[in-house]
């Protein structure tokens, strides 16, 4: 999957957000706190204190705004979603290629979550920082990713991807990780396509009992397909 979601966060809420993560008291500490052996080697970056005060505040204002997204929620089907996780790259750091750990452990619980799917939410204006792109690998090549600040990309865990070093400036995002209803990712990708085709058949006031069961045979593919 790689799909883009346009303005997760309004302007006010961005503002907030940078307004906090500014401030002198902001919980800052070295991003390879939290990184696996793999990642350790190559990742410099600043991160928020994962169970501080001010990561779960600002998490809980990107959870609320993921519920409300109907797109995110079509798209991704979320069984569990990570806390999301502040970063930061000054002038100098990067986090080099590398892939994400296939499970996680939810900070402070026990609970654990299978990472089908990684998503990035910029929160700095890209002209505010040079460099600083995310770059997602695959077989057919690389997408080079640098959104408006408020838009996230959401993209397949077992994705090669990397952070290129900033050069001015200060790269500020928020990342995170989704174990999905669904782990199949070509079943995944054929529920949202009838999801869609539902709903733009409902906006042209398609015949209703054909919709009926067109959504009897959606929910049947997700009862088959659901993990829990």
């Amino acid at each position: 999957m790689f799909l883009r979601i346009p303005k997760l966060l309004n302007e006010e809420q961005l503002a907030g957000m940078r307004r906090s993560l500014e401030t002198d008291s902001a919980p800052w500490v070295d991003g390879r706190a939290t990184a696996g052996h793999q990642g350790a080697a190559v990742k410099r970056n600043q991160q928020i204190e994962e169970l501080s005060p001010l990561a779960r505040e600002l998490g809980n204002v990107i959870l609320t705004e993921l519920e409300r997204n109907a797109l995110f929620m079509s798209a991704v089907l979320p069984h569990r979603v990570y806390p999301p996780m502040f970063n930061r790259y000054g002038e100098g750091m990067q986090f080099g290629t590398h892939v994400d750990g296939a499970v996680r452990m939810i900070p402070g619980s026990s609970t654990k979550l299978r990472t089908d799917l990684s998503a990035t939410l910029f929160l700095a204006p890209p002209e505010s920082y040079e460099g600083g792109e995310l770059v997602i690998n695959s077989d057919l090549g690389s997408e080079t990713i640098k959104l408006a600040a408020g838009d996230m990309i959401v993209y397949s865990s077992g994705s090669r991807h990397r952070v290129n070093p900033v050069t001015r400036g200060l790269r500020v995002a928020a990342v995170f990780w989704i174990q999905s209803l669904i782990r199949d990712e070509f079943e995944r990708a054929q529920l949202f396509e009838l999801d869609g085709t539902i709903q733009r058949l409902t906006e042209l006031k398609a015949d209703p009992e054909s919709l009926v069961r067109l959504a009897a045979h959606y929910h049947s593919l997700l009862r088959l397909w659901t993990e829990l």
